[in-house]
């Protein structure tokens, strides 16, 4: 019903996962996460709680190779499927002997991809070679394995939903919660394309690439990423128009007012100047 990918970057100690299923809102029924901690799939029949009690022992210390082990044992019924993430990278799957078939997991160092009711065999390979070849960013990658694992059939009853939840390696603090990306996608006819462009939204608004937030942010805050934009590459009389229509929206004017103390804003006025 579900197939996800679990990793950690090397480099930078995040960790995270990336799941599509075929049913409504997966990103609250698969992963789990804690900053510092770890990261969990579970999937198939796999009771909703577990994901939460296996965190809690990778707290504890308790390596994920025994806490696989340890529920595998518990398991009531057989057609559950896990895999847990450590914050050092130590990795552990398990899939039930009655999972729905094509079912299965691949573990490799520090990644883990798993699913069941697949619509091929070729899945699981495909996620993982994908995740091996590519570079960038942890959650790029674990998009380039999900997106790998949509193109080889995916869930053999279709698509509907996906998510990206990626944390740190450090615990969290009062200063930050760890979470360095949590994107889901929860009704789609298509969630992995979907989840791609969220990826690549949250990159615009992360490095400030005002040209394509003036294309896709709200349409309440286009003319506002437009003049941003035009400002950037020293386009007046674009930055002007763009900032007139701002301007025009109501309430709009009240607040720029009130931003009047943003570099941004002030790098605008000064190119109108």
């Amino acid at each position: 019903m579900t197939f996800s990918v679990v990793a950690r970057d090397p480099g930078t100690g995040e960790m995270g996962i990336a799941v599509s299923s075929c049913i409504l809102a997966v990103g609250r029924a698969v992963p789990s996460a804690r900053p510092g901690v770890g990261v969990v799939a579970v999937q198939a029949r796999s009771p909703r709680g577990l994901g939460h009690v296996l965190l809690g022992g990778l707290a504890e210390g308790t390596a994920p190779a025994v806490l696989v082990r340890r529920a595998a044992h518990a398991a009531e019924d057989v057609d559950r499927q896990i895999a847990v993430l450590g914050a050092d990278g130590a990795v552990a799957a398990d899939t039930g002997p009655g999972s729905f078939p094509v079912s299965g997991h691949l573990v490799g160092e520090g990644w883990s991809v798993q699913g069941n009711m697949l619509a091929s065999p070729g899945v699981l390979p495909a996620m993982a070679e994908a995740h091996e070849a590519a570079r960038g960013p942890l959650a790029d990658r674990l998009l380039a394995a999900l997106s790998a694992g949509q193109d080889a059939g995916g869930d053999l009853r279709g698509r509907q939903s996906a998510a990206l939840l990626v944390v740190s390696g450090e615990p969290a603090s009062e200063e930050d919660d760890g979470v360095r990306m949590d994107l889901r996608v929860d009704d789609s006819g298509d969630p992995v394309a979907q989840l791609r462009m969220l990826r690549n939204l949250q990159r615009a608004y992360d490095e400030r690439d005002y040209e394509t937030l003036a294309l896709f942010a709200p349409e309440g805050a286009r003319d506002l990423y437009a003049a941003l934009a035009a400002s950037r590459r020293g386009d007046r009389a674009a930055a002007r128009e763009a900032l007139e229509a701002v301007r025009a929206r109501p309430g709009w004017s009240a607040w720029l007012a009130s931003m009047a103390g943003d570099a941004r804003l002030s790098a605008v006025s000064r190119l109108l100047g």
